[in-house]
């Protein structure tokens, strides 16, 4: 039996081959949405999308090649009325509002699957944007923190990487005073006790990663 020609029609990007037979399982159970092509990378989906201009783009953002992100931020150049939900097992604030302001219209984890997939394309597709729940808690948990700052996020950064201070302040030539100075504003900023639960914060938030 040929596709409902009204049908939402769905790209799924994920270098993950058997999440996309989960997808593909899913979306096979409902008459109102078609899966017509699949990426495995941001460059992949580019192609895909301009040859099937779908209504709904499902995009993960982890991805050998070329990352959801920069993908995101080529399609909405080329086609601003693109609707692309991102599909992560990432709920950290920092990395959601960065998709949000790339122009993805939702964003859900992939542990909720399950449960929220078909609503959530539905919502979007009718031109209303979808959040996780767990997402929507961590972005209200952390509206009012205060940012890092590019310098700081540098150094949380090369923290992450295993480097001492003194290390870090020969890598982007500054005193060793100013790398102190920085950790203590990043300690405080993130809440954390010590410089390692500084890089997990940073990692588990979005704000750096690897």
């Amino acid at each position: 039996m040929s596709p409902d020609p009204n049908s939402i029609r769905i790209l799924a990007v994920d270098d993950h081959p058997q999440f996309r037979e989960g997808i593909a399982t899913i979306l096979a159970t409902q008459p109102d949405m078609n899966l017509v092509a699949q990426a495995c990378n941001g460059h992949e989906a580019i192609v895909e999308f301009r040859a099937h201009r779908p209504d709904i783009t499902l995009m993960d953002l982890q991805m050998p090649e070329m990352n959801g992100l920069d993908a995101i931020i080529a399609i909405r150049g080329e086609f601003p009325e693109s609707r692309i939900i991102v599909l992560t097992t990432y709920a950290g604030d920092v990395q959601v509002l960065r998709a949000l302001k790339a122009g993805a219209r939702g964003y859900l984890l992939k542990n909720s699957l399950h449960k929220e997939l078909l609503e959530t394309i539905r919502s979007v597709h009718a031109g209303k944007r979808a959040l996780s729940t767990e997402v929507s808690y961590q972005l209200a948990e952390h509206a009012t923190d205060d940012a890092l700052t590019p310098a700081e996020v540098r150094v949380l950064r090369l923290i992450a990487e295993g480097n001492a201070n003194k290390e870090i302040a020969a890598q982007l030539f500054i005193s060793e005073e100013t790398v102190k100075g920085q950790v203590r504003n990043i300690l405080s900023k993130l809440g954390a006790n010590d410089r390692t639960h500084a890089a997990m914060l940073g990692l588990k938030r979005g704000i750096i990663e690897f």
